[in-house]
């Protein structure tokens, strides 16, 4: 609307002037060199504009015919842009797509129509690991590498081939290198952190955490800076004890939930002689994250306490985190050390049904403590063997035995988690063998060429045998065992990725009758296995 106005206005004004000039007619005579020149000046006005726009049209012929050279340039490059353009995306999406011939052939042509384009060398590299021609990558990531437009990237993705031949001093040094250069990369500083962690350099993994401390959130950056400052920590406590409990100590308020940190604070600050500050560290973990090792830790807070002092201080601890099993199990632990055999009892009742492999080992320490049962201890132990495990230090498939800041497997930082090892992770369904009345393995329609194995020992491999009388056990032992014939089913495919064998069935303290010798071997073999 705003232009409209301005052009009303403009030609207004023309029209205006030209109105004035028809309303003031005059002549107009140029005299030079002898030739006189007489018009009106409406005339002489309409020469000078056809002049002008002759001498314009002259001017732009001339310019055109000037710079065709150069608009004839710019016109092919133009039209070369757009082809390698074309060939790039092309290119890119065959590489997506795993079409090896047609990504070979678009960087073929990008490579001859733009050699020098950064989505060129991009390209060409892509093509040649998809092809796995991993010199060629490594070629164009060093030629990419050379140049300040494309070196962030050059870097990448020589780390990347370093990693896949598994060369750790140059997937390092090519880290390294891409971290000074862009402090911002976010591959390249946990590239190097992963390196220092696993070098054992907690003070340089500790300052490159504080120099990218702007590429992290606030909650992963005090995390990480606590794992390192108690791993740190560990590394120090047999040497530097006062350092290791500042570390540890600073760890803890960066993260309360922390239970490596909170344990090592609170053993080093009842070392001390602060029981009072570390009690409170262990509070606070708890009721965040119920532990084994800080119910141990909150047990061993005063050296030299009677035992039934110990349990009265785990019950306190047990009582901030109600119906959770670290407590019952904490307690019931705490309890047989005082011989209080009741509530060691009351403790582990709810966890009997279905126990994990703590609850039946501790079940059987309490009847060798209180009654002195050793038949009843081995039950429970041979429950131990099929019974649920317990949580693990685990990372990435790795099972600890105590935390560790980095996983051993892939590097990563806070990767080890309390929960049950492996869980979650088989998820294909198990394959139950056909039982017979007895509860034997029916045998498979094709059986294989019999082996011969004593029935005895496969038993024994699976899980520990019943109780026996002595007459039955000498009985059995005086006789020779009998040969089982072990019939193999026909192969399952897919094979399963961890093989497992089932252990019989055990009926536990409550369905065993000492009364009865053991049962003879089947003839059928092995009672039960998993495919």
């Amino acid at each position: 609307m705003i232009r409209v106005i301005v052009f009303l206005i403009i030609v207004g004004a023309l029209a205006l002037g030209v109105a004035w000039l028809a309303d003031r007619p005059g002549d107009v005579v140029i005299t030079w060199q002898g030739l006189r020149i007489e018009t009106s000046l409406m005339v002489l006005g309409a020469a000078l504009l056809a002049a002008v726009v002759a001498l314009l049209i002259v001017f732009s012929l001339v310019r055109a015919i000037v710079r065709s050279p150069f608009a004839l340039s710019r016109m092919l490059r133009r039209r070369r842009g757009v082809h390698a353009y074309q060939a790039i995306s092309n290119g890119l999406i065959a590489v997506g797509a795993g079409d090896i011939a047609a990504a070979n052939r678009f960087a073929a042509r990008v490579n001859r129509i733009a050699p020098g384009e950064p989505l060129a060398l991009l390209l060409r590299a892509q093509a040649a690991q998809l092809s796995g021609d991993r010199e060629a990558a490594e070629r164009v990531f060093r030629d990419m590498a050379s140049r300040e437009d494309t070196k962030a990237l050059g870097l990448h993705g020589l780390f990347i081939e370093a990693r896949r031949r598994d060369d750790a001093a140059s997937a390092r040094a090519l880290a390294e290198e891409a971290a000074r250069t862009a402090p911002s990369l976010g591959w390249a500083n946990r590239a190097v952190l992963e390196f220092r962690c696993a070098a054992g350099d907690w003070g340089g993994a500790l300052a490159l955490l504080d120099g990218s401390r702007n590429t992290l959130d606030r909650a992963s950056f005090r995390r990480q800076r606590a794992v390192l400052l108690t791993a740190q920590a560990l590394a120090l406590e047999n040497t530097d004890r006062d350092s290791a409990k500042d570390l540890a100590l600073e760890a803890q308020k960066l993260a309360p939930t922390l239970v490596p940190a909170a344990v090592l604070a609170a053993r080093l600050l009842a070392e001390s002689g602060s029981p009072r500050q570390a009690s409170r560290i262990i509070d606070r973990a708890w009721r965040a994250n119920p532990h084994p090792e800080l119910a141990q830790a909150y047990a061993e807070l005063r050296y030299g306490d009677a035992a039934r002092d110990r349990l009265r201080r785990i019950e306190s601890l047990a009582k901030q985190a109600p119906g959770n099993i670290e407590g019952a199990l904490a307690v019931a632990r705490a309890a047989i050390d005082a011989q209080e055999f009741g509530k060691a009892r009351a403790a582990l009742a709810p966890y009997l049904e279905a126990p994990t492999k703590r609850v039946c080992l501790l079940t059987a320490r309490l009847e060798r403590a209180e009654r002195n049962d050793e038949g009843r201890a081995r039950e429970w132990t041979a429950r131990a063997v099929n019974a649920a495990p317990d949580p693990a230090w685990t990372a990435d498939g790795y099972v600890s035995d105590h935390w560790l800041p980095v996983s051993p497997v892939t590097g990563r930082i806070d990767a080890f988690e309390w929960r049950v090892p492996l869980s979650g992770v088989l998820t294909a369904p198990v394959i139950e063998p056909e039982l017979d009345a007895g509860g034997t393995m029916v045998a498979a329609p094709q059986p294989q060429p019999e082996t011969a194995a004593p029935a005895g020992a496969a038993n024994a491999a699976v899980a520990p045998a019943p109780a026996v009388p002595p007459q039955a056990q000498a009985e059995t032992e005086s006789e020779p065992l009998p040969e089982t014939k072990v019939e193999s089913k026909p192969d399952i495919d897919p094979e399963p990725i961890i093989p497992l064998v089932h252990a019989p069935d055990d009926p536990g303290p409550d369905g065993v009758d000492d009364s009865e010798p053991a049962p003879a071997a089947s003839d059928h073999g092995w009672r039960k296995i998993f495919g």
